[in-house]
């Protein structure tokens, strides 16, 4: 039985689309009308389908080709369909019937495609984990062994329901942040825009006035003229200036070399540094502890947790840690010996280790870190917001002083 995607049009002239199983596209056509759905497309969700227009005769010999899927899908959408596929599995649902009817259920298409997929692999034989690994641009590594553990220990429906309760964590202190850094962000955008057009626009008409008089300008003034005819020769360039710079640094931490010099100096900044070391102390202590906690072995745990980093330096320091391991060694020793690790997430580790309870003290140490960020996230940005009010308010105060001071000299020599 296969799965096919369609559109058509009901009895009222209304637009529908939705998931169909049929045997073929004439068998999915037959069903639809039954359905009092009129189908103008059929695509068949599998290796080899394609379009089927109504009106075609269908010819099992035809092959058609469905373009890759290039759309991402969201981390909240995987995260809902997850919970839900916990509790169906919960109910007593096979975990084929289970896929099936969720199907259906997904926002996207293209969730909708990776899921029929995934229910057509589960059929002809394959594991949960295995189906869910042809899909990696969808399902993270730390998803897919999860799964994994948890169909080798039975436990499937209660590691789906951690997965949710991870994902959902993650998300939830990843939207904390960017909703505490939006607003000052926009403040500088915003503000650097209006400075822009000032001195683009508003600066030249009015000192216009005083270089016209051939009087000799005060300093603030002349300095205010210059920057204004640098601002007002390259402002093309001056506006996607900080845009470009965001694509080159993109472009150099892509390079392995250039990537590790900028992680390096990334990790040594005074305040960001430090903020940006507990966030990947953080997320490699929930992503190993979820590992752990399921059954994943560590050395297999390691080697997923080094891929969300996001920094090569601290990559590194994870694929040495895993050596150390192998060979019989502390993974807290190793990361203690590190300044690019947080000492306080190094030293919990080594408790865990000892105590014999490393899934607690990693979860104890991502929850710690989370809300230390968080932290010192928001004092921040209380700081950040009249940081940016005050520097516009210099800024324009120069400007202002800067035309008047010649009015000030006009006024004396006239007087």
């Amino acid at each position: 039985m296969a799965v096919f995607e369609y559109s058509g049009l009901t009895a009222s002239g209304k637009k529908k689309s939705g998931i169909i199983d049929a045997e073929n596209p004439d068998a999915a056509q037959d069903e639809l009308k039954l359905k009092g759905i009129f189908p103008t497309s059929i695509l068949r969700i599998e290796s080899g389908a394609g379009r089927i227009k109504t009106g075609e005769v269908p010819s099992k010999e035809k092959a058609f080709t469905l373009p890759a899927v290039f759309s991402s899908v969201k981390s909240s959408e995987i995260t809902m369909i997850t919970r839900q596929l916990a509790t169906l599995l919960a109910a007593g649902f096979p975990l084929l019937k289970a896929v099936a009817t969720l199907v259906p259920q997904a926002r996207s298409k293209v969730f909708k495609r990776v899921l029929s997929r995934v229910k057509d692999a589960i059929e002809e034989g394959n594991s949960f984990a295995d189906a869910l690994g042809a899909h990696p641009q969808v399902f993270s590594a730390v998803y897919i062994n999860m799964v994994k553990a948890g169909e080798a220990s039975g436990t499937l429906e209660v590691v789906l329901e951690r997965l949710a309760d991870f994902n959902e964590k993650r998300e939830d202190t990843k939207k904390k942040i960017q909703a505490s850094l939006a607003y000052p962000v926009l403040m500088a955008a915003i503000g650097f825009l209006v400075l822009v057009f000032l001195l683009t626009f508003i600066v030249p008409n009015i000192t216009k006035i005083f270089t016209d008089m051939n009087h000799e300008l005060p300093m603030p003034t002349q300095i205010l003229l210059s920057i204004s005819g640098l601002v007002q020769s390259w402002w093309w360039l001056i506006i996607p200036s900080p845009f470009l710079a965001l694509l080159g640094l993109y472009a150099i931490r892509k390079t392995d070399k250039g990537g590790w010099i900028l992680d390096r100096i990334i990790l040594s900044l005074p305040i960001f540094g430090s903020l940006n070391r507990q966030l990947i102390a953080s997320r490699f202590s929930r992503t190993l502890g979820s590992l752990l906690d399921n059954g994943v072995p560590l050395l297999t745990a390691l080697g997923i947790t080094k891929t969300i980093s996001g920094n090569r330096v601290i990559t590194q320091l994870i694929e040495k840690a895993a050596q150390t391991v192998e060979q019989g060694g502390s993974l807290g020793s190793v990361l203690e010996k590190n300044s690019a690790f947080p000492d306080l997430a190094a030293q919990m580790i080594k408790v865990g280790e000892k105590s014999g309870e490393m899934e607690k003290m990693l979860e104890k140490s991502a929850e710690l870190f989370e809300r230390n960020v968080q932290t010192v996230v928001t004092a921040a940005t209380s700081i950040i917001e009249p940081l940016i009010i005050l520097v516009m308010g210099v800024v324009i105060g120069f400007i202002i002083l800067a035309v008047c001071l010649p009015i000030f000299e006009i006024n004396q020599i006239i007087g």
